[in-house]
């Protein structure tokens, strides 16, 4: 058999179309969980050049924060992006099309959200306790979120696949 293998329903007594609904559901909540730690992070990037301590900041500082704004600014598109999408694709019958997008988009911003993560961490540390101190903390959330966000979920689907009745 070629092309795509239809998922199995793991029980579900649910058509395709309401398969794709559940599917486009459970992403939207999932991209409004990535949003609220965007807009919190970005809202405590926006508000540091207004402390009277940011002028102290160095060029390495200042370029890791405009990074961080930048980095912020950009998960926020990516996660409005299957917004605009579903606006595009509403009423068109493309609703596969529409949460295999949507899917690829949420993982880009989650993506997003943890170098934005490692970068406002890497931050803190770097002004309150020094550089070494920034450049460790970044690296170690680094290697937690890649564990966390990628090992992990890559070891559970491996071990999913293996105790699926055949």
């Amino acid at each position: 058999m070629t092309g795509p293998v239809a998922p199995k329903d793991h029980g579900r007594d649910e058509s395709r179309a309401e398969r794709m609904d559940r599917n486009w559901a459970e992403l939207l909540q999932e991209l409004r969980v990535l949003q609220t730690g965007v807009q919190l992070l970005a809202g405590f990037l926006l508000t540091l050049p207004f402390q009277a301590r940011f002028e102290t900041l160095d060029d390495y500082q200042t370029r890791l924060y405009l990074a961080n704004v930048v980095l912020a600014a950009l998960t926020t598109a990516t996660i409005l992006l299957p917004v605009s999408v579903h606006r595009r694709l509403f009423r068109q019958g493309l609703k596969a099309t529409l949460v295999a997008s949507a899917d690829t988009i949420a993982k880009f911003s989650l993506a997003g959200v943890g170098l934005l993560s490692v970068g406002t961490t890497s931050l803190i540390f770097d002004v309150t306790v020094g550089r070494t101190a920034g450049v460790i903390a970044g690296a170690g959330l680094l290697a937690v979120l890649v564990l966390l966000l990628v090992v992990v979920p890559a070891g559970l689907h491996r071990k999913g696949r293996e105790e699926e009745p055949l």
